[in-house]
């Protein structure tokens, strides 16, 4: 591996940091004390910074030695969910049902880390923007910014992200040219029906048995509307009606998720679902009200940045620590807006599977959105070689 030695030496002091946010979680738009120490240790390495943007957003502007017209932005994101803790070290969350469990203290640490280094050598041309994003965590803190106005007040030409990745060796990392995520979208279905005694239930309409024909019809669509070889979920995770045993209740409500890695084949499932809910609906002698909400669209790398990420990576880790076509997740991501805005690449870096932790750690395993998990300090100085290698590569590159 090569990494930036000035960075090594800091490992202890940026750890130190990661794992004072790791004790202080704050949720969605609430990151007022972690944006505060972003802000101010920013600050202290002679970064400007505007504060607020998003809400609870932070910006840090690095000039180069010379401007060449050209600035590139790197973006880590804040929040923390609204869990409990199941680890009991020293850093483990002071705020009961909160918890840094998908490791965005240390996507912020290794950002931090970068910027110190790019603040105190310079050794670039054009201008880097360190995009320190709130609310990733379903609340599209990443939209908040765009709207108010992160790429209009922080001019970038491209823009790039990366998450660390439980079950990935340390010292490995993955991307891939094209979606790397999924689109997030949650919908519900309320079904109107007529209640009746259990006993008499020609006296009613059942929402009900609407609800279980509902469930099963609706996976038709992604196995018989769907074209099996573009990736594509829909599952129904609620189901909720009635009060008691002998009482045919007067409606039925099901909600879900449907993921999928294109626009087209999501307003095909969207149009499906609407029309199954509503005819199923009828069919039985209710009414249905469908609801769709598109939360996040997919995440989708940019092919020629995509390449120049990988190559970056090769230099520091090898090419064969480097995944260039790693598979996909059906999870989301919120960089998916920024992307849709300005090419850019999103990129895993390997957690490793759990050994890093320190006595007192849960009994579950390292996975993200879990209890037990912590994120590797052992990637600060890599997460932060690969940002100034980024950042330097892709200024030269574009000043060319």
């Amino acid at each position: 591996m090569k990494l930036t030695e000035p960075i090594l030496e800091w490992k202890s002091e940026i750890t130190a940091i990661r794992r004072d946010l790791h004790a202080h979680p704050e949720l969605a738009y609430e990151e007022v004390r972690t944006a505060d120490v972003v802000a101010q240790k920013l600050e202290s390495w002679g970064i400007p910074v505007h504060k607020g943007l998003g809400v609870t957003g932070v910006v840090g502007t690095i000039h180069g030695r010379t401007q060449n017209g050209k600035a590139i932005g790197l973006r880590a994101d804040m929040d923390a969910l609204p869990m409990q803790e199941l680890n009991t070290f020293e850093h483990a969350s002071r705020h009961p049902g909160k918890m840094h469990a998908c490791g965005h203290d240390g996507h912020t640490a290794m950002l931090l880390a970068a910027a110190r280094y790019l603040a105190e050598h310079r050794d670039f041309d054009g201008t880097v923007h360190v995009i320190f994003q709130p609310a990733e965590e379903g609340f599209g803190g990443a939209k908040a910014m765009i709207d108010d106005g992160l790429f209009t007040r922080f001019p970038m030409d491209a823009v790039f992200g990366m998450h660390n990745w439980p079950g990935m060796a340390v010292g490995s990392f993955g991307l891939v040219a094209g979606p790397i995520m999924a689109s997030s979208n949650t919908f519900e279905i309320g079904i109107e029906g007529k209640g009746a005694h259990g006993g008499m239930p020609h006296l009613g309409v059942d929402p009900v048995m609407a609800a279980v024909q509902l469930a099963q019809s609706l996976q038709t669509i992604v196995t018989r509307n769907r074209n099996p070889l573009e990736p594509a979920v829909l599952s129904i995770t609620q189901i909720h009606s009635g009060s008691a045993d002998n009482v045919i209740p007067n409606d039925a409500v099901l909600r879900g998720t449907v993921r999928t890695f294109s626009e087209d084949m999501l307003d095909l499932i969207e149009n499906r679902m609407k029309e199954i809910a509503e005819h199923t609906a009828h069919a039985l002698g209710c009414k249905a009200d469908f609801k769709f909400q598109r939360k996040y669209p997919p995440t989708v790398n940019h092919a020629k940045e995509a390449g120049l990420c990988a190559q970056v990576l090769e230099g520091i880790v090898g090419k064969e620590n480097v995944n260039a076509s790693v598979q996909p997740s059906m999870g989301a991501e919120d960089f998916a807006f920024m992307l849709k805005e300005k090419p850019g690449c999103y990129v895993w870096i390997g957690n490793g599977q759990g050994d890093h932790r320190v006595a007192g750690h849960g009994l579950g395993p390292c996975m993200l959105h879990n209890g037990s998990y912590d994120f590797n300090d052992d990637l600060i100085p890599l997460g932060a070689t690969y940002w100034v290698e980024l950042a330097k590569h892709w200024l030269a590159q574009a000043g060319s």
